[in-house]
């Protein structure tokens, strides 16, 4: 059998390869999705991200008689490290044939690497963060990712398993269709439940204000970091991180499934849902130019799914149901915007609240996605 070789990426044609790869590696999965090509281009550090601003990275690939067969990226997180006074390095962006001597060259390269710069253990995928996409799916193959959710081959996890990574944590995907939405609605305890919380702290409820898109980012920010601190693997979001992320969601976010909960005037807790836009970025593959933006964003309305992608409260009022409050807040909105499918996603498996409560109001588990460890 010809020799697999592990090359580090340096050459632009090198990167070109190991962008294009996803494309041919999950050519048999109906259910894969391509990345957004420009995006996903900047968040491997082959162009000017602010998430480089505090990590390095280095890509590799593995070629064999010639032709890509998989590829890695290893990465310092400086902020995370810093953070949480450790050397951790990340694995991710990994793709590979099934065959694990490929995905054993990688990984080998990539701790090689990862050792040379200090690190002492090893966690993936990461793509490139906590923050952004991270986590290979092990279970729930048999229906596509909504938006912005990881999606992989279900030889994959044997993969990272024989190179002797170990379970960090699950992270879960709850969802169905839209009677999910009905049933909070319907849910009487439920309704008693959230006017409760809010006599009992003043809470009022908004939707986003777009004409102040800025200062609601910041608010964002603000309570993101505050909420998170304690969550396992959290790492800051730097200002410059969620306003590149604010610039690149600001035509997708839809005002009225941004919800904000207030206390006397000041926001305590947000939690906003993002359309799936995964069908059209797989219908222009990927390309936003030059026509493809406009494509994605054309008559929004018909896009009839969407991912709950975060909801965060600040400490000092978690534990007393504000999260169910915003839960609620974006039922009617949901409703009168003509959802019919919606996901909850990611939920730690360690995050009991949020878990027991998607539980109580119907949300079946439906995929699950690992999170490895391996010591250097």
């Amino acid at each position: 059998m010809t020799q697999i070789e592990v090359v580090p990426v340096s050459s632009s044609k090198q990167q070109k390869q190991f962008l294009n790869l996803p494309w041919a590696i999950n050519k048999s999965d109906p259910n894969w999705m391509p990345p957004l090509r420009q995006n996903q281009k900047l968040l491997c550090g082959f162009g000017k991200h602010p998430f480089y601003d505090s990590a390095e990275a280095q890509a590799f690939l593995a070629v064999r008689g010639g032709e890509p067969v998989g590829r890695l990226l290893a990465i310092v997180n400086h902020a995370h490290n810093n953070f949480h006074e450790d050397k951790l390095g990340f694995f991710g962006f990994f793709e590979s044939i099934d065959d694990a001597d490929v995905s054993n060259a990688l990984f080998d390269a990539g701790a090689e690497w990862l050792r040379g710069k200090g690190m002492n253990s090893v966690r993936g995928p990461a793509d490139p963060s906590i923050n952004y996409e991270w986590g290979l799916l092990i279970d729930g193959y048999e229906t596509p990712p909504y938006f912005m959710m990881t999606h992989n081959l279900p030889y994959y996890g044997r993969l990272w398993d024989a190179w002797g990574f170990a379970k960090s944590q699950d992270l879960f995907a709850f969802g169905g269709d839209i009677s999910i939405l009905h049933g909070l609605k319907d849910q009487k305890k439920l309704m008693r439940m959230d006017e409760t919380v809010r006599e009992r702290f003043g809470i009022t409820v908004r939707q986003m204000d777009p004409k102040r898109f800025n200062q609601e980012v910041e608010t964002f920010l603000r309570i993101y970091n505050e909420a998170l601190t304690n969550t396992w693997g959290y790492v800051p979001m730097s200002r410059a991180e969620l306003l590149h992320m604010a610039k690149d969601l600001k035509h997708l976010i839809v005002p009225e499934l941004a919800i904000v909960a207030e206390v006397e005037g000041e926001p305590i807790g947000v939690m906003f849902g993002l359309l799936d836009y995964n069908p059209r970025i797989k219908k222009i593959d990927g390309k936003l130019f030059p026509f493809g933006f406009m494509r994605l964003l054309y008559n929004k309305r018909a896009i009839k799914r969407i991912r709950v992608v975060s909801t965060n409260v600040l400490p000092k009022y978690q534990g007393w149901g504000v999260g169910l409050v915003l839960a609620l807040g974006m039922v009617y909105p949901g409703l009168e915007y003509g959802l019919e499918e919606c996901e909850f996603s990611w939920v730690l498996e360690t995050n009991d609240l949020s878990r027991k409560t998607l539980e109580k109001g119907g949300a079946p588990k439906y995929k699950t996605y690992r999170v490895y460890d391996r010591a250097l």
